[in-house]
């Protein structure tokens, strides 16, 4: 039985492949999902280098250029809650209704199945190759990270000299320790 409507929370720090691979596995699971980019207060890190805004830029690119319709995702970004006892409060406050949340994060997945919804990690696809992580990683190595992102979003961090924020950042944060 379909679901009309889920729920995908992610850092998405930045949009990659195993993103627009995962939304694509959901969507044969549901009519619409929402795409929650987690932590949306956070920018300029070597965690988060990248802003709220530059985030959806990515993603909607990204979604366009695989064939997905806009009228199948609303992209939301969601920003922490120190307390988790009203984050999913705080979601809901944000986002169209939904009745099933797709996570990989054991702490997201728990807080929902306390709140009553029907929780599913969503199959990773080539995680080891495709994690924000491991892009970032690249990127600061001068290793070929093109290719684990959709071509869209390389346009974009090259736009917004995302590769330099990261390797600038890097090395502030070098200095500080």
């Amino acid at each position: 039985m379909r679901s009309t409507r889920g729920l995908l929370v992610g850092r998405m720090q930045p949009v990659h492949k195993g993103h627009i691979e995962v939304i694509k596995r959901i969507l044969e699971d549901v009519d619409e999902v929402i795409i929650g980019i987690g932590s949306a207060q956070l920018s300029h890190t070597l965690r988060d280098p990248f802003t709220a805004g530059e985030r959806v830029m990515m993603l909607t690119k990204a979604l366009s250029e695989n064939g997905i319709s806009p009228s199948h995702y609303y992209i939301i970004p969601i920003q922490d809650v120190e307390c988790n006892s009203i984050w999913i409060a705080h979601v809901k406050m944000l986002t169209p209704p939904f009745k099933h949340v797709y996570s990989g994060n054991s702490l997201v997945q728990r807080l929902f199945i306390e709140g009553g919804y029907e929780v599913t990690s969503p199959p990773p696809f080539n995680r080891e190759s495709y994690s924000g992580t491991e892009v970032r990683r690249r990127m600061l190595a001068d290793e070929d990270w093109e290719s684990l992102v959709p071509k869209c979003v390389v346009k974009v961090i090259e736009e917004i000299d995302g590769v330099n924020r990261l390797k600038h950042l890097s090395k502030k944060e070098m200095n500080e320790n």
